[in-house]
């Protein structure tokens, strides 16, 4: 194989069509690699038999291969178990994280290794950037702040991240399309993916679990609040997760949200919307990236959950892959097993996951 072979992953989507077709203009060998990772897609924006044509028809249309790779088992072991074990356990996975993590820029990259490709290509928005001083990969915010995905980054390895390119880092969606539809792509009008790209339309997490057998067993507990005082009755803590006002079922003169999830106790603890404020958070398996460690503690703007704004908080790393967290300002729902992303600016400085 050519030595500057460059792998490029296509979801079938616009974003990923652009992405080959920048990489196209700019010459080198290219190899498309289409993922599947479920067998019953049923009209979920992943890994559809439509999607696949549309990736082979682009690639046809650039000039460069295109293969689809059977990984299910790695995305079943990878992200749906940990994804029913997170919910069992009463915290609120991020799977969009793992799958980049574990995925895309692992086993992906693996196999694209393995026909002689060095780097993999996807069509995140975000930028990589070199520090000539350190050698360091550094990941930024992409330039449309609507489309930004460094949040979902964040925990790939500096070696990862060396392997890495992101054609759309700097473009806007407006921009992508045009460029799309400049180039003839037949993907160019194509909808914007689901959040959870592997569920179905009106699938709920619950649906998804199903289906793949791997409904968490857990059994009916309390719902009590904050005094520990029974209101009533849930059938598992899996359906809960931290914020959640629906789906109670507990009557009340005021709304009743959930405030934490006693997995171990199988309780459900409710309260106020004003009770959800919290001015203190920790993170465990903790990654830094301009830096293996800070030398004290670090402010910095830090975002809770992927859409949330972000704000100002003084983190301090502790030496055992644990963090604290101090909020200026009391913040909303902190979910466990959702990532907290530390941003100086547009620089991503690390992240953890919230325990």
């Amino acid at each position: 194989m050519h030595s500057t072979l460059k792998a490029v992953a296509m979801s079938g989507g616009v974003d990923s069509s652009v992405a080959a077709t920048l990489l196209a203009r700019g010459g080198g060998a290219l190899v498309g690699f289409s993922m599947q990772l479920v067998a019953d897609v049923r009209g979920g924006r992943c890994c559809s038999a439509e999607d696949f044509r549309d990736a082979r028809a682009v690639a046809d249309r650039l000039g460069f291969p295109h293969f689809i790779l059977d990984m299910q088992e790695e995305f079943r072991t990878k992200i749906l178990d940990p994804f029913a074990e997170d919910y069992a356990n009463g915290r609120t996975p991020s799977p969009c994280v793992r799958c980049n993590t574990f995925l895309k820029f692992d086993a992906l990259l693996a196999r694209a290794r393995g026909v002689g490709a060095s780097r993999v290509a996807t069509g995140h928005y975000a930028i990589l950037d070199r520090d000539a001083r350190t050698g360091r990969t550094l990941l930024r915010a992409a330039a449309d702040p609507d489309k930004d995905q460094s949040y979902f980054l964040f925990d790939l390895s500096d070696a990862q991240r060396a392997s890495a390119e992101l054609p759309l880092g700097r473009l806007t969606k407006p921009e992508v399309r045009a460029i799309a539809r400049d180039a003839g792509l037949l993907t160019a009008e194509k909808p914007e993916s689901m959040d959870l790209c592997f569920a179905s339309k009106g699938d709920s997490y619950h649906d998804v679990l199903a289906r793949s057998g791997l409904t968490p067993s857990t059994t009916g507990g309390e719902i009590v609040d904050r005094r520990g005082e029974r209101l009533g009755a849930h059938e598992g803590v899996s359906r809960f997760t931290v914020g959640q006002r629906r789906g109670l079922g507990i009557a009340s003169p005021s709304p009743l949200y959930v405030l934490e999830i006693d997995a171990p106790g199988n309780r459900i603890v409710v309260g106020e919307e004003r009770d959800l404020y919290r001015e203190s958070a920790v993170v465990e398996r903790v990654r830094w990236i301009p830096f293996d460690r800070p030398s004290g503690p670090v402010t910095a703007t830090v975002r809770i959950r992927s859409n949330h704004e972000g704000a100002r908080a003084s983190i301090v790393d502790h030496g055992d892959g644990t963090a604290s967290i101090r909020f200026e300002t009391a913040q909303r729902a902190i979910a466990p097993g959702q990532a907290a992303v530390f941003y100086d600016g547009d620089l991503v400085l690390g992240g953890g996951w919230l325990c």
